[in-house]
């Protein structure tokens, strides 16, 4: 693995980092207390942002394997796109993590699912939506976004 597939890969793993650091500061007390911040404080929107950013580096890691570098104008949606046609139309993650799990089948389609719903809760939860009403999207972001990972890196350490 080169040297920016690992940048990204590690950037994706930081963003899953600080979603988890922020649903903790919103969900616990005792560490709002501690960072001095207001005990009505909710950072959910922020969660759902730095999970759709550590699916979105993660993505560009592994596309990188493939010579793919994505940038803007419209970095995202040329990301996602390029995932789906290089990693996922194309059977690369089904034979991999087939490969890895063996009789525990992760479909490529549900990691393209997976990204698809986020960059879409992105949009939605960060603009559109008070924040403590996003809690349970902020959840399955964050789980969302740990499956992502693991299974993106299984495969790029394969």
């Amino acid at each position: 693995m080169d040297l920016l597939t690992r940048v990204y890969l590690e950037r994706g793993g930081n963003e899953l980092l600080i979603a988890k650091i922020l649903q903790r500061i919103t969900e616990e007390k005792d560490a709002k207390k501690f960072l001095e911040v207001d005990e009505t404080a909710t950072f959910y929107s922020a969660v759902i942002s730095h999970a759709y950013y550590a699916i979105f580096f993660t993505a560009k890691a592994i596309l990188l394997t493939k010579g793919i570098k994505t940038e803007m104008p419209d970095v995202h949606k040329k990301t996602y796109e390029a995932f789906k046609k290089h990693c996922v139309d194309t059977g690369l993650l089904d034979v991999a993590l087939l490969t890895l799990y063996q009789k525990m089948v992760v479909r490529a389609d549900e990691l393209l699912e997976i990204f698809k719903d986020e960059k879409w809760k992105r949009g939605h939860f960060t603009y559109q939506t008070i924040p403590q009403a996003n809690k349970e999207p902020a959840e399955q972001s964050i789980r969302n976004a740990a499956l992502f990972i693991k299974n993106i890196t299984l495969v790029l350490e394969r």
